[in-house]
């Protein structure tokens, strides 16, 4: 039996294309999620979600269940999250240029909006291993940059685990003029929140 559906494809705000789909036939419409990240009110400015003036009848979600849980249910917003970090990122990297972040990121894409926030707000570009992952992203080029020498960093450790004990910069722990550097990390995880919320 043949059936003819239409299938859009909506933002899902995970990380750079990741996408909802929304499928829709003769018995139904029903959006499948996979991982998204929406803000509050989002959706409601989807037009693709409307039919007209109306939010199109939707029968079906699948949903991604990874944060539902009652664990995770005040998990602050993205804008709370960055407000917070920008703070503890600017009182730290103002004290001396060899006080550095450290952003321990344990995937290699989705933090795109915190790079360039921090780089717009502190005027610091992001140490990265490499651009090319951010090749066809040059929304951010301007805000990474493969130079040591910054004082916020994203990169990565081949084996990461090396890193996770202690505030181990995985690039060094001193400048090249052998002076130490003073770091910080920051673990910006959901998970990570939720498995450490009483």
């Amino acid at each position: 039996q043949k059936e003819d559906i239409v299938v859009t494809l909506l933002p899902a705000g995970h990380c750079p294309g990741s996408v909802m789909f929304l499928f829709e036939g003769a018995n139904g419409t029903v959006l499948y999620t996979g991982d998204f990240r929406l803000a509050k009110g989002e959706a409601a400015r989807m037009e693709l979600l409307h039919s007209g003036t109306r939010v199109k009848d939707i029968q079906s979600v699948y949903l991604d269940t990874t944060f539902c849980d009652p664990k995770f249910y005040h998990i602050p917003s993205r804008e709370e999250c960055l407000n917070g970090i920008l703070e503890l990122v600017r009182s730290w990297t103002s004290l001396t240029r060899y006080h550095v972040v450290w952003l321990n990121c344990k995937a290699a894409y989705g933090y795109e909006y915190l790079f360039i926030n921090l780089s717009e707000e502190l005027g610091i570009k992001v140490h990265v291993n490499k651009l090319d992952m951010f090749r066809n992203m040059p929304d951010i080029l301007y805000h990474v940059t493969t130079d040591q020498r910054t004082q916020i960093h994203a990169c990565r450790h081949p084996r990461d685990d090396d890193c996770f004990r202690g505030n181990r910069l995985p690039c060094g722990m001193t400048r090249q003029n052998g002076t130490p550097l003073h770091i910080i990390s920051i673990k910006p995880s959901t998970m990570w929140f939720g498995e450490r919320m009483k």
